[in-house]
This record gives structure tokens, sequence and C-alpha cells, in this order.
């Protein structure tokens, strides 16, 4: 449990100007698919409660409410006719704001930093929840609000920041800029290094919607789509906390058993005289925990072993680069590509089934990214969001140049971040090792036997590479 101490809501610092944005292309998918994003950053930071209301809350609100000035799309809502007749927006007017709760818990802060399996409904109160939606006077439009906060104090323990964000307003890159322009900004007590960092890098948030060129009409095409079955207020079930039977726990990938695992890819495209289109580590640890995943249930008679059964992995990948021209890093919004692979279960669930896991999720990404083609015309990759779901593909939440651990708000790095968006479905999280350079983090809720199972399947895997 978690005690209120106070809510307060935080609008952008100077009153900015109305500002409304358009959905692009890359928007569009997530008015449907996987939608909220629920992630918490713990702190180790032995304060009182004393000392949190005096000092802790009012800086963090006084440098949210200036970062939310550099990114104010992320304080406004998401804007829809009521009877879907157009494509929704991004809308900020003056008035709008945060909802920030602050909170106290007598949790066991270290249990819930650790790597062990811990019962998910531990975390959920740690966990932020957006605002109710409104309509408008005239019941014509529905305003979505697209981010709240909680931060819960354990005292002499730490802190733990929860962020709950609507996916329209922004993909992985967006909202890792915004925490890390947050953190400075509280850091310093102010946002003259945050401008001063931009103006030399030329890298304020860009928020330009017309440089997203659609030559294909995509976004009309996945709108037209997406309004059959879109229901834009969010369910019970994305708003509230239901009990759910699984365990969180975390998995270390050393770079050392990264290396090998490429390395026996790399061999085994060679044998087959092609190689693969994108060998990295998070293509191999994806495959490696994908095929553990499935051995895992099968072990478990969670899953019978149906050799032709088709085994789903859905991925996205940043597509910022590889435009013409690109956009610019600081882009806020959704710039990425769905990822899908398959493949037969007896295939991944073989003596090479991360191999071949590895492999295909490659070959998936390479074409997903390298296709210019591709990635504009859009239909192709935003109908397999779809067959990912229908398939109750394994999916991925996070991605490992995403270093959410450097995001110090003055308490140093976070000691464990964690992403309760997973909880749903058969997904994990990847990032950086919080500690250790080059090795991958990776978070898994599942239920307790199936856990137990990877968790054996893992480490054997690995010691016998």
């Amino acid at each position: 449990m978690a005690t209120l101490i106070s809510h307060r809501e935080v609008a952008p610092a100077g009153n900015p100007a109305e500002m409304s944005l358009p959905l692009t292309f890359f928007d569009i998918p997530w008015l449907f698919y996987f939608r909220m994003v629920r992630r918490l950053l713990f702190y180790r930071l032995p304060i009182s409660k004393e000392t949190f209301v005096e000092t802790t809350i009012p800086n963090l609100i006084a440098s949210l409410s200036l970062t939310l000035k550099h990114f104010i799309p992320v304080a406004g809502n998401l804007v829809s006719p009521a009877d879907s007749s157009a494509s929704p927006e991004l809308r900020y007017v003056p008035g709008d704001s945060v909802s920030v709760a602050f909170a106290e818990s007598a949790g066991d802060f270290n249990s819930l930093v650790a790597n062990h399996p811990r019962d998910v409904n531990e975390f959920y109160p740690l966990v932020a929840r957006l605002p109710g939606t409104k309509r408008t006077a005239d019941n014509e439009q529905i305003i979505v609000p697209v981010l709240a906060v909680k931060v819960t104090l354990f005292p002499g323990f730490g802190i733990c920041i929860g962020t709950t964000h609507h996916h329209v307003v922004g993909d992985g890159n967006t909202m890792n800029n915004f925490t890390k322009a947050w953190a400075m900004i509280s850091k310093v007590g102010g946002d003259g290094e945050f401008i001063a960092e931009k103006s030399e890098t030329e890298s304020f948030p860009f928020f330009d919607r017309t440089i997203v060129k659609d030559p294909h009409g995509a976004r009309d095409k996945m709108f037209g789509e997406t309004k059959k079955k879109l229901k834009v207020e969010p369910s019970e079930a994305e708003v509230s906390t239901p009990p759910i039977d699984k365990v969180r726990a975390t998995f270390i990938m050393r770079r050392a058993d990264i290396d090998k695992i490429k390395n026996l890819v790399s061999a085994r495209q060679r044998s087959g005289g092609v190689r693969s289109l994108h060998v990295s580590a998070f293509t191999v640890t994806c495959g490696y925990v994908w095929s553990g995943i499935l051995k895992a249930k099968a072990v478990i008679g969670e899953r019978t072993a149906e050799e032709e059964r088709t085994e789903y992995f859905c991925c996205v990948a940043d597509c910022r680069s590889r435009l013409n021209p690109p956009l610019p890093a600081s882009y806020c919004g959704n710039c990425v590509v769905n990822c899908l692979t398959k493949s037969k279960h007896g295939v991944l669930v073989g003596s090479q089934g991360f191999l071949a896991a590895a492999e295909l999720i490659g070959e998936a990404i390479g074409k997903g990214v390298n296709d210019e083609e591709r990635i504009l015309n859009g239909e192709l990759w935003f109908s397999e969001f779809e067959e990912a779901v229908v398939g109750e593909g394994v999916g991925v939440a996070g991605y490992p140049r995403i270093d959410l651990y450097g995001a110090d708000f003055g308490w140093g790095k976070a000691e464990k971040i964690e992403y309760v968006s997973i909880d749903g479905g058969d997904s994990l999280s990847l990032c950086k090792c919080r500690d250790s350079e080059g090795d991958m983090e990776i978070g898994l809720a599942m239920p307790r036997a199936r856990m137990e199972a990877f968790a054996s399947i893992f480490a054997h895997g690995l010691s016998s590479l």
C-alpha cells in the first residue's frame, strides 16, 4: 500500500501558447495497440518524510514545470471527435497540466529493487494513474490525458518515480529525452544548463510534423483501419490495477555471453552460405529469451509441444535516421516501425532454437529499417501489429541504447528500472545494465512455475555456451 501525501496539477512554466499537433502514420498504430506505457524508476535515497515534503516535492514540481515548458505536448491531451469522424490530435491549451501524486510506502524497498521473483501486485501501488477521460460540453470531443506521474517515498530507503504515458504522445526515444531533461533540470535547479546544452548541439525538442513525408497516404489508410475498432477512451484494464497471478524477475546477459552467441549466429550464417543482416546484442538477447520462454512453457506443460505451431516475436525499430531527409534525433513523437518475425515451435525449442530465433529477429529488423519504401508505405508493418496480437507473440519494451539509468535527479543513478507494462502478456523489457558496460538487463513477468522453469533454462543454456 501507498498512502497519499499530496496531489498536484503541474502546468508548463511560463504559460506557453496553445499547440496542436496532427498525428502522423507513425503515431496512428498506438491509438489501438499497446497504448499505455507504465514505468518505474527506483532511486536509493535514505531521506525522511520531512525532507521529502519540504525539499524534494517542491523541487520535483518546479523542475517538472520547467521541463514541460520544453515538451509542451506532454502536458496536453489526446483530443478526438467522439464519433471518430476524423483523426485525433495532440493538443495543449493554456491551463492544461500533468497529474502528479506524492505518496509514502511502508513496502520493502530492497526487495522491490532486487532481481529475484517478486509478486507483480507489489508494484501497482507505485504506478501512476492517468486522470479520467473528459468530454467537451457539447459531447462532441473526447479528451484523454497523455501523462501522469506518481512519486513514492520509502522513508529511510529511497524514492520511486512512476510514470504512465499514452504511447501516442511519443516513443521510447521521446520519453527518454523527456525524463532525462527533467532529471537534469531537477539536479541543477533550473533549465539554463538544459537550454545551453541543446543550443550547442541544435537538439531542442522538435515538434514539426510536416517533416514526416507520407507519399502513400499511409496515415489515412491506417486511421481508416484503426477507427473500425477504435475506442479512444482507455479501458478499465488500462487504468485500473487488477490482481495478476505473476511474478516479476530480472535476468542479466553478460557481454561475454552475448559475444559468444553473436559468434555462434555468424558461424551458422557462414555455414549456410549467407550472412545475417543484423546481428547485435539486442537480437541475440531477444532470441535467447524468446526461445527460453517457449521452452519453459513446454517444460511445465503450459503449452503442448506442437512442432508445426507458429510462434511470433514482435519488436520496434527507430527510423529517425533511416528517412531521407532524416528526422532530428530530438524529434518528439513516434518514429518506429514494427518488426515481426515468426517460426515453427519445433525450430525454436530445439537445441539451436536460440540461434534460429536470433537470426530471424535480425533479419526482421534489417528488413524493417533498411527499406525506406516499406517504412513510408506502412501497410505491411501496420498489419503486423494485429498479427502479433492475434498470434499471442512475445514482445519487447525498451531497447538498449535508451539508458534511463543515467537519469540523475541529483540522487545518482537509478537503482532499478521496471516496466510494469509487460505484465499483461508474454513480453520482456530490455535495457542497459546499471553498472556493467555491455551487459543487458532483461525484465520478465510470468506465472511463478514458468518463471522457475525459465530461470533454470536461462542459466543452464549460458553455462553450456
